[in-house]
C-alpha cells in the first residue's frame, strides 16, 4: 500500500447546519500518528497554562480503561504545563488527585493548581498570570452542552476567555431530545468565536481508523455501506445509573456514540427521516439477563434500557448504514467491530479499544489481509493534535478531526435511533392491544 499523505475521500463532505459550507472530513497520514514513547514534549520555555474542569477518571486515569488526559498532557507539554486550577464541586475528590500529582515527577505543573467549586469561583480569583491557553472540559455529560444555568460551561468559557482553545469529552450533551437545539447554539457560539476545540471521539485517531481512510482516498473509492456492532460486557457494568435511562439517556446515546460517530465518519451525513429501529426490550423473553450486577427492581420499569438496539439509515449520498448495539456479554471484554464496503473493498475494524485489527479484502483476491497497530495510542494522538493546533494553528499536523458542530450531529444520530426503537416498540404494544 501506498504510503503517501493521506487526503480525504472526493465524495465525503458534511452539510453544515449552522452556515458553513461544505467541507471535506478531515483526516491524517496514519504514518504521523505515533505512540508517547516515540515522541518527545514540545519545546520552549513558556509556561502553558491549561484548566481542567472535572476531577473524575477521564481526567486522571481509573483501572477500567486507557483514559487519562492529563497523564497525556504532561507527556505532550513537558515542563511547559501548569495546570492553573481543578474546577470541580466534589473538591474532597479534586484534592486527592492532585495530591497523588504532587507526590511525583509531574509536581511542577501542580504544584500551584487550585481546586474551585465552579468556573465564577476561578475567574474571581485568578491573576493576569493565570489565563487558560487551553481548557479541558471532562465534567459529565449531564452539565454540560446547553445554553442552561449550570449545564453550559462551554458558554461560560466564551464569555470569560473569548480566545481560549476547548477539548471536550463526548458525547457532548446527554439531556431531553428537545435540547438538541441548545446543542446546535453551543456549537454555532463556538463556531461564530472560530474558537480552536476538539471533541474526543479518540476512535477516529486510530492508526486503523486513518489507515481505512486513506485506502478508501488512495482508491478513489466511493462508500457504499457501514456495518457497526458494539456488545458490552454487561456483567462489568455495576453503575446503577447506566441502566436507568432517565439518567444515562440510553446505552446508543451514551455508549454507542463512538460507533455511530465513526459511521458517520465513513459514510457522510445521515438523512435522519430514513432511519428505522427496533429493540429487544428488558420484559421480553429474550432480553432476560443472568448476571446482572445492579437490583434493576429499583429502577422504574419505563426507564429501564433495551438489551439489543438495531437500527438502519441511508446516508444523504445514498450508502446504507446499519449500527447494533447489544448487551448481552458477560465477563469483562467488549466484542466491538466497524465494517465498510465500497467497490471491490470490504475494511473491517475489529478490536479497535484494546488491539485493533485491520482486515482488508479487495479487487482480484479473495481472501483478506491482516494489518495490526501496536502501541497505538489515540488518546494521546487527539491530545497531540489539539495542542499542536493551538501552536500553530495553520500547521497540518494539528489536524482536529472532530470539532463541535461535527460531534453534535453524532449525538443528534443516536438520539434518532433510540426515538425510532422507541416508536417501532409503541407500535408493535399498541397492535398486540
Amino acid at each position: 500500500m501506498a504510503t503517501n499523505t493521506t487526503m480525504p475521500a472526493k465524495n465525503e463532505y458534511a452539510r453544515s447546519r449552522i452556515g458553513q459550507p461544505l467541507v471535506r472530513r478531515p483526516s491524517i497520514d496514519p504514518s504521523k500518528l505515533l505512540p508517547m514513547d516515540k515522541t518527545e514534549h514540545i519545546g520552549g520555555h513558556d509556561v502553558f497554562n491549561v484548566l481542567f474542569v472535572g476531577a473524575g477518571n477521564i481526567m486522571f486515569g481509573s483501572p477500567e480503561g486507557p483514559w487519562n488526559h492529563s497523564f497525556r498532557l504532561e507527556h505532550k507539554l513537558g515542563p511547559r504545563l501548569k495546570v492553573v486550577a481543578l474546577i470541580d464541586p466534589d473538591t474532597r475528590r479534586a484534592n486527592e488527585v492532585l495530591g497523588k500529582k504532587r507526590d511525583s515527577f509531574v509536581v511542577s505543573a501542580y504544584q500551584n493548581t487550585r481546586v474551585c467549586k465552579n468556573l465564577e469561583e476561578f475567574v474571581q480569583t485568578m491573576t493576569p498570570k493565570e489565563t487558560p491557553r487551553a481548557v479541558v472540559i471532562g465534567s459529565p455529560p449531564m452539565f454540560r452542552g446547553t445554553e442552561k444555568p449550570g449545564r453550559n460551561i462551554e458558554i461560560q468559557l466564551l464569555e470569560h476567555f473569548p480566545d481560549v482553545a476547548l477539548f471536550v469529552e463526548k458525547p457532548v450533551a446527554t439531556g431531553p431530545l428537545e435540547e438538541m437545539k441548545d446543542s446546535y447554539a453551543v456549537a454555532k457560539a463556538i463556531s461564530d468565536r472560530e474558537t480552536i476545540c476538539s471533541v474526543g471521539y479518540m476512535l477516529r485517531y486510530l492508526k486503523a481508523v486513518q489507515m481505512m481512510k486513506k485506502i478508501i482516498h488512495d482508491n478513489h473509492l466511493t462508500v457504499m455501506c457501514t456495518i457497526a456492532r458494539y456488545a458490552c460486557a454487561y456483567e462489568a457494568i455495576a453503575k446503577p445509573d447506566w441502566w436507568d435511562k432517565s439518567k444515562s439517556f440510553g446505552p446508543v446515546i451514551e455508549q454507542g456514540t463512538h460507533f455511530c460517530d465513526l459511521s458517520r465518519y465513513f459514510g457522510g451525513e445521515v438523512d435522519l427521516s430514513t432511519v428505522v429501529a427496533h429493540s429487544l426490550e428488558w420484559d421480553e423473553h429474550a432480553g432476560q439477563l443472568s448476571k446482572m450486577t445492579v437490583d434493576e427492581s429499583k429502577i422504574a420499569p419505563e426507564n429501564r434500557i433495551p438489551r439489543v438496539t438495531s437500527a438502519t439509515w441511508k446516508y444523504e449520498n445514498g450508502a446504507v448504514g446499519n449500527f447494533v448495539h447489544v448487551v448481552a456479554l458477560q465477563g469483562q471484554n467488549y466484542s466491538c467491530e466497524l465494517e465498510v464496503y465500497a467497490d471491490g473493498y470490504n475494511l473491517k475494524l475489529v478490536n479497535p479499544y484494546v488491539q485493533p485489527i485491520l482486515y482488508i479484502r479487495q479487487p482480484g483476491d479473495d481472501n483478506e489481509t491482516q494489518m495490526t497497530f501496536p502501541d497505538d495510542d489515540p488518546f494521546f494522538s487527539e491530545i497531540s493534535n489539539f495542542i499542536d493546533k493551538i501552536e500553530d494553528d495553520d500547521s497540518e499536523s494539528g489536524n482536529i478531526l472532530s470539532n463541535y458542530e461535527d460531534a453534535v450531529r453524532t449525538y443528534e444520530l443516536t438520539w434518532a435511533i433510540r426515538t425510532a426503537a422507541e416508536a417501532s416498540r409503541a407500535k408493535t404494544k399498541a397492535l398486540a392491544q
